[in-house]
């Protein structure tokens, strides 16, 4: 279980993540959405202390911290259960992509050398770039580029993976490639809490849907009673803008 209470954080005093709590069972792929501005990205940072939340809580399966008082031991130790898969890949362009999978287990995890080659090898095979590991980012696809960061973030074994937007920076054409790897891992079993504008992508691959507006959740339930039975007039107007000039009203 994770337990996550009264989250918050601020930027210059304009509250971008307001009091938001909620609780992930071990395996649930819990998909955050609402517009652009409404504090997705940023609870997800705060989450493993990219960005540093104002108050609020989290229990990691037994391992709780405060992020009032939270400490740099702690922060590490948090980092070591949790992992990010970020927007903009964050991959080291002076790296190969098996060194860029090594990088975490070595650091982090304290592995070595041989050991974290061993694992990283092994996830860019799940991946589907065995045949890429050798290659730098700038001779890789951002479909490749985004499954390199799939695989640096698997490879650390999380209890908890944060998965942030991981299409927004893809051309259309590469975008299926890297939502068939996120599928592959939620039927996995891994615990996941991811944000996506792909609604369908988020209806097929979710447990739990969790409308944001404002910092604020404003509903939460399973993806056919949000999509198609939303208590809240604001989740259903964002649904009907979504679906605006597509077929249909509903998945």
């Amino acid at each position: 279980m994770i337990r996550i209470k009264h989250l918050s954080k601020s930027f210059h005093k304009n509250l971008i993540v307001d009091d938001v709590s909620l609780d992930i069972e071990r395996g649930e792929v819990v998909a955050l959405i609402g517009s652009s501005g409404a504090g997705k990205s940023t609870f997800l940072r705060a989450l493993n202390c990219l960005e540093r939340a104002d108050r609020g809580e989290l229990d990691l399966d037994g391992f709780k911290v405060d992020f009032t008082t939270i400490t740099n031991k702690q922060i590490l130790q948090l980092r070591q259960q949790t992992a990010m898969v970020f927007q903009q890949f964050n991959l080291f362009q002076q790296r190969t992509a098996l060194d860029n999978v090594k990088e975490g287990l070595k650091i982090v995890k304290k592995m070595s050398d041989s050991e974290a080659t061993a694992i990283a090898t092994k996830q860019l095979e799940q991946v589907g770039l065995s045949h890429r590991m050798h290659y730098y980012p700038k001779h890789l696809s951002g479909g490749q580029q985004q499954r390199v960061g799939i695989a640096r973030a698997l490879a650390m074994q999380p209890k908890l993976l944060l998965v942030d937007e991981p299409t927004s920076a893809l051309d259309p054409e590469l975008v299926g490639e890297v939502l068939q790897t996120i599928k592959k891992t939620a039927a996995s079993g891994q615990t996941m809490i991811l944000v996506s504008h792909e609604m369908s992508f988020v209806y097929e691959v979710a447990s739990k849907v969790v409308f944001l507006e404002q910092g604020k959740i404003i509903e939460e339930g399973t993806p056919d009673d949000v999509f198609n039975r939303p208590q809240s007039k604001r989740t259903e107007a964002f649904l009907q803008s979504y679906f605006r000039g597509k077929e249909g009203n509903s998945f």
